[in-house]
């Protein structure tokens, strides 16, 4: 377990590691209200698992829009990559999820944000065919010609992976 400052800390107890655990699923589960209770006593907005995933990473990809809001008004940092340099924007994205995506962008999430790969949040949307998330990211600002660290944008990702509606849905967005 780590805290939202990545310093290591020492090994914790089998009670500890236990009740983070249920604190993680909390989040996977969207239990907004008793997520609510713990950051009052003093949980970490930012806490992560042995994976780097935030307690809004785990909310997000799951489409727990209110536990994702409540964590973010509670300090919880929106643009935190799990070890795998993915989002919580490009989580919810990848689910489509677009009520959590909104709350995540209106808690100032970036919309073009990225991990050590470069893939945004619209690359997700795009290569899975999310061709509401593709128009929800477009219209609050997403570059379509962004490239990710190997030089593909949305549209190419998205033809890559063969997705029937959003290269084309791109392709003009990039035009445009």
């Amino acid at each position: 377990m780590q805290t939202d400052d990545s310093t290591p800390k020492p090994a914790l107890d089998e009670e500890t590691i236990a009740f983070a655990g249920r604190v993680f699923q909390l989040a996977r589960s969207g239990y907004a209200a008793e997520l609510g209770e713990l950051l009052r006593m003093g949980l970490p907005a930012n806490l992560r698992n042995d994976k780097g995933d935030t307690l809004v990473m785990l909310a997000a990809y799951h489409g727990h829009a209110e536990a994702v809001r409540l964590l973010l008004d509670h300090g919880a940092d929106a643009e935190i990559a799990n070890d795998r340099g993915q989002t919580p924007l490009a989580a919810a994205a990848f689910k489509g999820a677009l009520d959590t995506m909104v709350v995540l962008l209106d808690h100032g999430a970036q919309v073009d944000g990225a991990g050590r790969d470069g893939r945004t949040a619209l690359m997700t949307a795009a290569m899975f065919n999310r061709t509401d998330a593709v128009d929800l990211l477009l219209s609050r600002g997403a570059d379509p010609t962004r490239r990710d660290a190997s030089g593909h944008t949305a549209e190419t990702i998205a033809r890559a992976m063969s997705a029937p509606d959003t290269p084309d849905q791109l392709a003009r967005a990039a035009s445009a």
